[in-house]
């Protein structure tokens, strides 16, 4: 997956708990896993902020966001969540999962490529930020 060139936010305390994950990645990645690449690359374009300065309508670790499929119109809302955090049952996918790195760091209205499996790919869209800790006043999660 190839990371976006657009602004891509992360808050000062999202940015260090993503950094922490990398030797854990690298620890147990393979030759066909490419997270570690992936989520490294994200965290050297993006532009980190303090948290009561990410804009509103950017997707921080544990929002939870609208987006739809642009070919199919599908729309699906899920919670980013650590991996510890987890729970595709709830809604709540991995900010590692391919849906979770596309999305982290994106506002309302911008576009992501989302890797499919057999080397296929999708574009999605982020709708809406229906919730961002930071916009109420929750700056540590």
């Amino acid at each position: 997956m190839t990371v976006q060139t657009t602004a891509i936010w992360l808050t000062e305390h999202d940015y260090r708990r993503l950094r922490e994950l990398v030797p854990m990645l690298e620890r147990r990645a393979t030759a066909l896993d490419s997270g570690v690449d992936t989520l490294e690359e994200l965290l050297d374009v993006a532009q980190i902020v303090q948290p009561d300065r990410v804009p509103r309508h950017v997707v921080t670790m544990n929002s939870t966001v609208r987006f739809e499929d642009v070919v199919t119109r599908e729309q699906r809302t899920v919670t980013i969540a650590y991996p510890n955090a987890a729970d595709p049952s709830q809604g709540r996918i991995s900010v590692l999962s391919p849906v979770g790195m596309a999305l982290i760091g994106l506002g309302e209205g911008q576009e992501a490529d989302l890797p499919l499996p057999h080397g296929r790919s999708s574009r999605i869209r982020i709708i809406e930020v229906l919730y961002q800790p930071e916009a109420h006043g929750e700056h540590a999660l």
